[in-house]
């Protein structure tokens, strides 16, 4: 079952917690507090698939781009369940939602040193309807470069920009910024 919340429930959070911390190193994930604070002072959603009351995967997000654009921020799989088609189930689910939201469309970043792994994902992005752009974007951060990948759902808007993926990082950069201010 797909479900999308816009609250850190007591149910549900602590079950796609498990997930996401079990999926992403303790450097490479946000602080549980940088994660409530985007809950209380964004439009950030948790959208989870689940059997038996087990969270199989699961995705935060957040609206950027004056609200009409969504962030896939982390996504995370079930270590026994990857390579069933979970996580293509879960963007499938997640795009549905965002059509009926009536979004422009989706938007994330994915790491571009060339490496089997991080060409892996991008393949997993592309085989689910994204667009890799060029612009390699560089944090001062992290010490590789990251590029932006999105899926058009209302082709009348211009936030793609001229695709190349630079105006996209100025949503992504603009989310993260707001994630992490003390405000």
């Amino acid at each position: 079952m797909f479900k999308t919340l816009d609250v850190l429930d007591d149910r549900f959070w602590p079950l796609a917690k498990k997930l996401y911390e079990q999926s992403f190193p303790k450097e490479g994930r946000k602080p549980d507090s940088v994660i409530a604070g985007m809950f209380r002072k964004m439009d950030c959603f948790l959208h989870i698939l689940y059997e038996d009351d087990e969270v199989q995967a699961m995705a935060l997000t957040g609206l950027t781009g004056s609200g009409r654009i969504l962030l896939i921020d982390y996504i995370a799989v079930h270590n026994g369940r990857r390579g069933e088609g979970i996580g293509s189930r879960l963007i499938q689910a997640i795009t549905e939602w965002a059509r009926q939201e009536k979004l422009d469309g989706l938007l994330i970043e994915v790491e571009s040193e060339r490496k089997k792994e991080n060409e892996q994902r991008i393949k997993f992005w592309e085989k689910n309807g994204f667009t890799l752009t060029d612009y390699e974007h560089p944090y001062i951060w992290v010490p590789e470069p990251y590029r932006a990948m999105y899926k058009q759902l209302n082709e009348e808007s211009g936030w793609l920009g001229d695709k190349s993926g630079k105006k996209l990082f100025r949503y992504i950069t603009g989310f993260h910024e707001k994630a992490y201010s003390k405000k």
